[in-house]
């Protein structure tokens, strides 16, 4: 179980990566690979709502989705999303990505090589990493306005859903802390972080909630 002031700093970290972007139809959804197969869930809503007439499913594996995921998240993803009615012509895979900053370039090339001209996408990312998704691909990407979109939750349901409270919590936390280094290594465009914001994540640092933090110097998005 985790304490009352845990839980109202995750609070805070959580409410802070909502964008709460006004959706409107775009000229692509592109998922972001993850464990979270709700992404693919949600980005197939938002395509049978008419949001985009195009997805992009990306990911490769991680070491929280190599057991789970073996055949590769995006296909995963893909093969959820036309369980869920989506048209298998309506989908590309990109099965190489990595890391966020891999999944905004090697979509882009994707649909570079498919002639897709891309001028507005719907950001697809689980709930923690919205901001976090945003601040990549505005970096990555300028020429295209993003909007950020994620299944509706709300932590609490979002870590049963997941069934490990100290995992989210610790993904909060790493995400954070990409949100306030990556901007000074280029990965990311600089955003202002409130003061609270800062304060929440210190105090979830220094609880232990370290499992999902990089080296100050590690050169990866």
């Amino acid at each position: 179980m985790i304490s009352a002031q845990v839980w109202a700093d995750a609070q805070q970290l959580w409410d802070f990566q909502q964008m709460q972007h006004e959706l409107r139809p775009c000229s692509v959804a592109i998922g972001l690979g993850s464990h979270d197969l709700g992404v693919a869930d949600t980005t197939a809503e938002l395509f049978h709502r008419g949001m985009a007439p195009l997805i992009v499913f990306t990911g490769a594996t991680s070491r929280t989705t190599r057991e789970r995921m073996p055949r590769g998240e995006a296909e995963h993803y893909r093969e959820r999303a036309i369980e869920l009615g989506v048209p298998s012509a309506a989908i590309l895979v990109e099965p190489r990505a990595r890391n966020t900053g891999e999944n905004i370039q090697f979509s882009r090339a994707l649909l570079e090589g498919q002639q897709v001209t891309v001028s507005s996408a719907l950001l697809v990312s689980k709930p923690y990493e919205e901001r976090r998704a945003y601040a990549t691909a505005r970096k990555l990407w300028p020429e295209v306005e993003w909007l950020s979109a994620s299944t509706s939750s709300t932590l609490r349901d979002y870590i049963d859903s997941i069934g490990d409270e100290r995992l989210v919590v610790d993904m909060l936390v790493g995400t954070q802390q990409r949100l306030m280094l990556y901007p000074q290594q280029g990965f990311m465009i600089e955003q202002e972080i409130p003061n609270d914001i800062e304060a929440a994540y210190a105090r979830l640092r220094d609880a232990g909630f370290t499992s999902r933090l990089v080296p100050e110097t590690l050169q990866r998005p």
